[in-house]
């Protein structure tokens, strides 16, 4: 396999940031999801929006190492 072109790099990056968002989208679901959970006084709900969040903030620590290890 030959050297990494700039085009695939750049494919490499924005399918990266995708996962970013995506991951984000995730936590700021698992937020929402546990706020209303208090707000209701709903104690399973709460939980698994801590849950969500807590599942989104491993993906993200994931990428980043992903990330740090292929250079981007």
């Amino acid at each position: 396999m030959g050297p990494i072109t700039t085009g695939e790099r750049r494919k490499e990056t924005l399918m990266g940031l995708g996962d970013d968002i995506k991951h984000n989208a995730e936590s700021a679901k698992g937020s929402a999801k546990e706020g209303l959970g208090k707000a209701t006084g709903n104690d399973e709900m709460v939980a698994e929006g801590k849950a969500d969040k807590t599942k989104a903030d491993a993906k993200k620590v994931g990428q980043d190492i992903k990330d740090a290890v292929t250079g981007e």
